[in-house]
């Protein structure tokens, strides 16, 4: 089931532009202007009084004629469906997702959809959505739903950093839980198709270990930077490897266990709350679980996470009396046909499964004990 065709061909995809700065929104007229000059652009109310009014203007100026269409809370298909009759009925030529990962998620499959060209523009480093050709899809109830897949990837990815420091710390931190799974998951991939129908190139490779040195040398410090509202070069380091070494990494890397669990944990209620880099977070405790690693590479990654204030035991996920009944749930799942999973290069069932998620537990809630480690 990893590899089933037995593919021999090497595959890499990424966005045609990526762009990373201090006050980029100013200059977003000279990045899309060759995209078209009516855009759609996607953006959620709190969003817009954020960013979404100098972008407009900013566009306006160089004689673009926007029509701003109000995402409503969540990617579903039913959103995607009001979304893309708005684009048909004001004729726009591309789309502009101006949010974080379901707003992006839902305006790549509205641009699909509409055969036109879109351009992502991240106010928070909470996911590493922005750079691939695929969506995750919810359903109206939060329930994880389905991946889409798309033939190409956005166009343009504009990541303003003064919009992103002055988001909350929280979204910096979950776009860190995401990317630590990059190379977590896809060093265990290495003969599995990744989502372009392809092997892991070796610059992929390269990609997701250059994401996970990143995290561990400059997160703690650009998580504080974030507190502090201030773009450092920490800062700008972090929220390149969230975006885009994490979003190179995975989509030409693979996902593996960590997002097959997140997506399992979508169906408990009580976690709707939290962040999907939150719910990941504890899936890559999981992962390393599966993967027998020692009890010091364990602590590692514990400790890194602890240290951002992601969730890694079922008290800090939110769940602290969460019935087994439920936790099997989540590994069925987790181990449901097509999941992300089966990409592992071990033997896999919902029996290891639900054992690793409760072990993952027992295991960051010893670390906990170990070393007194106590949230801020």
């Amino acid at each position: 089931m990893v590899n089933p065709n037995k593919v021999t061909e090497r595959l890499f995809q990424s966005p045609s532009k990526y762009i990373q700065g201090p006050y980029a929104i100013q200059n977003a007229a000279k990045y899309l202007g060759k995209l078209g000059k009516a855009p759609l652009l996607i953006c959620d109310e709190i969003v817009w009084g954020i960013a979404g009014k100098e972008l407009v203007s900013a566009l306006e100026q160089s004689e673009f004629k926007v029509h701003r269409a109000v995402f409503g809370g969540e990617a579903s298909r039913e959103e995607v469906d009001r979304l893309a009759n708005l684009g048909r009925e004001k004729s726009s030529d591309f789309v502009i997702a101006l949010g974080g990962g379901k707003t992006i998620d839902t305006a790549k499959t509205v641009a699909d959809g509409l055969a036109l060209q879109v351009a992502i523009l991240p106010t928070t480093a909470s996911t590493d959505a922005p750079c691939s050709a695929l969506s995750v899809l919810y359903r109206p109830s939060g329930e994880f739903h389905c991946y889409t897949f798309f033939d190409k990837n956005p166009h343009v990815v504009l990541v303003d950093t003064t919009v992103v420091s002055k988001a909350p710390p929280r979204f910096l931190a979950a776009g860190m839980g995401d990317a630590i799974a990059t190379n977590v998951e896809a060093r265990r991939c290495r003969f599995s198709t990744n989502f372009g129908g392809g092997l892991q190139t070796e610059v992929s490779a390269a990609i997701c270990e250059k994401c996970e040195e990143i995290l561990f040398k400059y997160g703690k410090q650009a998580y504080e930077a974030n507190k502090a509202h201030a773009v450092t070069p920490a800062l700008e380091a972090v929220v390149e490897a969230n975006t885009l070494l994490s979003g190179l990494g995975f989509e030409s890397g693979g996902l593996a266990a960590a997002h097959a669990i997140h997506n399992g944990m979508t169906a408990i209620e009580e976690l709707h709350s939290l962040l999907h880099g939150e719910k990941v977070a504890f899936g890559v405790v999981c992962q390393l679980v599966l993967d027998g690693v020692p009890t010091t590479e364990l602590d590692r990654y514990i400790e890194f996470m602890l240290s951002v204030d992601l969730p890694v035991t079922f008290e800090l996920l939110g769940i602290p009396n969460v019935k087994d009944e439920e936790l099997r749930r989540v590994a069925e799942l987790a181990c449901a046909e097509g999941e992300t999973i089966w990409n592992l290069d071990r033997v896999i069932n919902v029996d290891f499964v639900f054992g690793a998620i409760k072990a993952a537990d027992a295991a960051s809630r010893d670390y906990i004990r170990r070393t007194g480690w106590k949230k801020n």
